[in-house]
């Protein structure tokens, strides 16, 4: 039974009881959001490994992407970045491989990963029918359904599936002009073979067997958002809200079946937008788990696009998504290194842990609690130790100490905890 059978029944599952104790939510209280949708638990029934909870009431959740392209394919730099991604507190990772052979590195990374792993199997679908029949619009329905299958049974966690790019929705996104068409990769394949075909999205057309698919390994959905916007005057258009839509009802539809989903957004959002954003989401996919790319809140920063992730990640948070993709350094640049993912993780996590606090989550506030109780004791083995980032802390606190060494050199020993000691006692 898929885990929202089981809540259906006012049954719970180890699953169930891990998340209860590690989230500090009442086990009743996670069934009952399990059972509405706006609670999620990503775990293919066939991984030994923890689930991912993500949704209402619960701790913001990190993504850390890791995946190998034509121009870099080699296995064990992505395993080296997942183990790191991992170190650093990523909650998931996603192989977006499109190089080498996707499928011995897609088994390799589930076979090493300790967290659910999630894939956009459109990207494996369109490669292969560039390989075998010379263009990504040769893609049949037949060949979704059996990467699916495939991939579920290899023990994929949860598939990015772009289901609410239809001909409608295209329709519009030629109506409304934008500057940047379609900044996603697996939704423009999919609307380069819709258009060249004249047919209808197939994997809107057979939702009903990627449904099937998704139940039997309860593998859960990620409705993509293909047509998020890549730019800031693209943000909240016509075409993005008309497939939120249609993804809300796709969600419907997937609870029918007892198949748990979460929704993508956007991508590049000003500040002022983030909000009306996330309002949107919850009331046309009945607050289902909101998995949201950034967002970046520029366009001008390349090379510091996880602090534009950051800022809008820890916005969109603190009124209600409940996932944060992660942003690199590298973004919109190059394919991210070791410390790219790195920086990618931690900032998200920051964002993450910002909105967390903001949302009064049970325990949130205990850590910076316990890093200023460390702060004024000017115990800096503690702090460094409590740190999101020891090994950071550490170094720069290693090459300068103060010659008095209670202190750091921001302020010696004028320090002001220093000084107020002798008269708040």
């Amino acid at each position: 039974m898929t885990q929202v059978e089981l809540a259906k029944l006012n049954k719970s599952s180890p699953e169930m009881r891990y998340v209860s104790k590690n989230e500090g939510m009442s086990l009743e209280l996670l069934i009952a959001r399990i059972k509405e949708g706006k609670v999620t638990l990503i775990k293919n029934s066939k991984r030994k490994i923890n689930p991912c909870a993500v949704g209402e009431g619960l701790r913001v959740k990190v993504n850390a992407n890791i995946g190998t392209s034509k121009d870099s394919s080699n296995i064990n730099k992505e395993l080296r970045k997942m183990a790191v991604a991992i170190k650093y507190g990523a909650d998931t990772v996603m192989d977006l491989s499109t190089g080498g052979d996707i499928k011995k590195i897609r088994k390799v990374i589930l076979k090493n990963a300790t967290v659910p792993v999630g894939t956009v199997p459109i990207y494996e679908i369109a490669i292969m029918a560039a390989k075998k029949r010379g263009h990504i619009s040769r893609i049949k329905a037949q060949d979704i359904l059996e990467i699916l299958e495939t991939q579920a049974s290899d023990g994929v966690d949860f598939f990015t599936v772009h289901c609410g790019i239809t001909q409608s929705v295209i329709e519009r996104l030629r109506k409304q002009k934008r500057l940047i068409n379609i900044v996603s990769r697996g939704g423009s394949f999919l609307a380069e073979w819709m258009i060249v075909n004249k047919k209808e999205n197939p994997f809107y057309e057979y939702f009903d067997d990627i449904l099937r698919i998704a139940k039997k390994y309860d593998v859960t959905l990620s409705l993509g958002d293909g047509l998020r916007p890549g730019s800031l005057v693209d943000a909240t258009d016509r075409p993005q809200i008309q497939e939120l839509i249609m993804l809300g009802e796709l969600a419907d539809r997937a609870r029918k079946n007892n198949v748990q989903v979460i929704i993508e957004g956007p991508g590049h959002v000003p500040l002022d937008q983030i909000e009306t954003n996330v309002i949107l989401e919850k009331r046309l996919c009945n607050n289902a788990p909101f998995y949201v790319l950034g967002p970046l809140v520029t366009d001008i920063a390349p090379g510091y696009d996880h602090i534009t992730g950051a800022i809008g990640g820890a916005l969109a948070a603190f009124y209600g998504a409940d996932f944060l993709c992660y942003v690199t350094p590298s973004e919109h640049l190059r394919i991210p290194d070791e410390e790219d993912v790195k920086n990618g993780v931690i900032a998200s996590r920051i964002a993450g842990h910002a909105a967390d606090i903001a949302r009064k989550i049970p325990g949130a506030l205990n850590w910076d609690r316990a890093m200023s109780e460390l702060r004024v004791k000017r115990d800096w083995k503690g702090q460094i130790k409590k740190s999101i980032d020891p090994v950071k802390a550490q170094k720069l606190r290693k090459s300068s100490i103060s010659v008095d060494k209670d202190f750091c050199t921001m302020c010696s020993d004028y320090c002001s905890m220093k000084i107020m000691e002798q008269y708040f006692k």
